[in-house]
């Protein structure tokens, strides 16, 4: 008997990479590899490899998020196809991008993800950032009155991490609903 894969809810996050880059632009395969190559504009945030991109590209074909749309001629090789956001592929997209993270560790991939994304699409992020920035607000809070919490003689490194990553996120958060917005 053999194993099938079950495949939770929503997407990874190099999915939404891959959905983000074709909904703002349509492109070809190598151009949405190139886009989250670690040196592109989302692969500064969220990067991957270039078999990782095709396969995140064939899943959201699966799942009707992105369909090919045009066939264009290839540099040197093949025909190659252009592919763009469906929409119901735009609805997800819209809807994830305006969903706030859930645990600080999520930071520094997921939320600049979305904040990326948000650009490139021209989203605007103020209730986004509204919505991590009071949600964090009160999590710092409750860090923070936890103290400093010591285990036998010695700081307890875990607490003293999550209090750090608050502090940050909060400042963070703070600093970009501050800042006029864009578009």
């Amino acid at each position: 008997m053999g194993m099938t894969r079950v495949r939770q809810p929503g997407l990874l996050l190099g999915e939404w990479a891959c959905l983000g880059a074709l909904a703002a632009q349509r492109a070809h395969g190598f151009a949405v590899a190139k886009r989250l190559a670690a040196s592109g504009d989302i692969g500064r945030v969220w990067s991957l490899s270039r078999p990782l991109t095709y396969r995140a590209l064939d899943m959201l074909v699966e799942l009707g998020m992105i369909r090919a749309v045009a066939e264009e001629r290839g540099a040197a090789g093949p025909n190659r196809m252009v592919l763009g956001a469906t929409p119901k592929g735009r609805r997800a997209l819209r809807t994830w991008l305006h969903q706030p993270v859930e645990h600080l560790r999520d930071v520094r991939g997921e939320l600049l993800l979305k904040l990326v994304v948000s650009d490139i699409n021209g989203v605007d992020t103020a209730a986004l950032v509204a919505a991590q920035l009071q949600m964090f607000t009160a999590l710092h809070g409750a860090l923070m009155d936890q103290g400093m919490l010591v285990v036998g003689e010695r700081l307890d490194p875990v607490a003293v991490w999550r209090q750090e990553n608050a502090d940050a996120a909060v400042r963070f958060l703070s600093r970009l609903s501050s800042l006029p917005p864009h578009g």
